[in-house]
């Protein structure tokens, strides 16, 4: 599981706890493999380290964060990624995917992405794969394509596997535009198309 300290608002402390130590700019298998599962002991610590975090981004008690590429990145994962562990499965798992993606587009536009590791920078891009608007979804494929690219031969299949599931996200919105994983939680009603896919698809979490 992720690493455990005792709870701050310090950028740095949210970016060791994310990605440990990075080796050629990729986090080890381990770490990998526990930001997307859905471990109830990984989302507690979340919850009791940064919980506080989101809405303190919300409201603006974060901004300071945003001067470099790294706090800038530490705030994304506070918007983008946190929520889905403090309210898995909830609409609230959402709530703060707009601000994630205005601060992530602001980002790339001063090129604050190109100063960070490869697996930070796929973070960066993920806002982009979480909108469920067609352009963004585009942008993503385009991202990830370039992150892919800009990597050493060797560990290009780490990154192509980021570019993967960006294609993957943008096709489910070219077909249903929307994501239907997300209709539970988000209350919305699926379509009969949604419900057949919703029956045989490979499970994307949370969208």
């Amino acid at each position: 599981m992720l690493g455990s300290l005792s709870p701050d608002r310090d950028p740095e402390t949210v970016l060791s706890f994310w990605f440990g130590a990075l080796e050629g700019g990729f986090a080890d298998a381990g770490r990998r493999r526990d930001w997307f599962s859905a471990d109830p002991a990984l989302d507690a610590s979340i919850h009791e380290r940064f919980g506080a975090l989101p809405d303190a981004a919300a409201s603006a008690g974060l901004d300071d964060w945003l001067e470099t590429p790294r706090g800038m990145l530490a705030f994304i994962l506070v918007c983008d990624q946190f929520p889905r562990h403090l309210h898995r499965g909830r609409a609230a798992a959402f709530t703060f995917d707009a601000l994630a993606l205005a601060v992530a587009r602001g980002g790339i536009d001063c090129g604050f992405d190109l100063a960070l590791d490869l697996d930070e920078r796929a973070f960066f891009y993920l806002p982009f794969e979480h909108s469920e608007r067609l352009l963004d979804q585009h942008l993503a494929v385009g991202l990830f394509t370039a992150l892919r690219d800009a990597t050493p031969a060797a560990q290009r299949q780490l990154t192509g596997a980021w570019l993967r599931h960006a294609q993957q996200h943008r096709d489910l919105i070219l077909r249903f535009g929307r994501f239907p994983h997300r209709n539970a939680a988000l209350a919305r009603e699926s379509s009969p198309l949604e419900l057949d896919y919703l029956g045989t698809a490979s499970d994307f979490g949370q969208g």
